[in-house]
């Protein structure tokens, strides 16, 4: 019989080894059996918990999420205005914990995935939302309905395609940068 409270250890040992192996491999070349000998499991026990290789990589971009979310609710919190609330958003989006190569080479591998499995685009959905819906609550403060849902979409491409680009420039993203970038978008 299973100790009480292992699942939830296991899984964290699973998604943290999942995260490490996507960065070191990629999604493509990740596998199983290299998760499995990375947390020190067995491969039966990710089918136990997860099913296979892609519910466990759905699970892991969940908790990646709530990671994050988590983040931006505290960060968030301490703030008063809406411009500081969108600062305190992009310092959470680009900070070290965010910035870690195995953590920035899991988003893009789950974003590459998206458009061929609709469990990661329902996800991405859910990120996509939560993230606009935070800076349209900041600058509907500042403007108009129309005018806030057209700054929000715009400061959203702009904080994904600085991810993109860091990435691809293999330079590592800044925050500094990245909220002076977003000032210059703001009307």
């Amino acid at each position: 019989m299973p100790k009480v409270g292992m699942e939830k250890l296991r899984r964290r040992q699973l998604i943290e080894a999942t995260i490490k192996i996507v960065g070191e491999h990629g999604y493509a070349d990740t596998t199983i059996s290299k998760i499995a000998s990375e947390a020190g499991l067995s491969v039966g026990i990710i089918s136990h918990y997860f099913g296979g290789k892609d519910e466990l990589l759905q699970a892991t971009m969940w908790h990646l999420m709530c990671d994050l979310q988590q983040q931006m609710v505290v960060s968030r919190s301490r703030c008063d205005q809406p411009l500081e609330r969108i600062n305190a958003t992009v310092e959470v989006i680009f900070s070290a914990e965010q910035s870690d190569v195995y953590v920035v080479n899991a988003w893009l591998s789950f974003w590459a995935q998206v458009p061929f499995s609709e469990a990661l685009f329902r996800l991405q959905k859910v990120y996509e939302r939560r993230l606009l819906s935070n800076l349209r609550y900041d600058l509907s403060q500042i403007y108009d309905r129309r005018t806030s849902l057209e700054v929000a979409s715009t400061l959203a491409v702009l904080i994904d395609g600085y991810w993109l680009r860091s990435v691809l420039a293999a330079v590592d993203p800044s925050p500094a940068i990245a909220k002076d970038l977003l000032a210059k978008a703001l009307p």
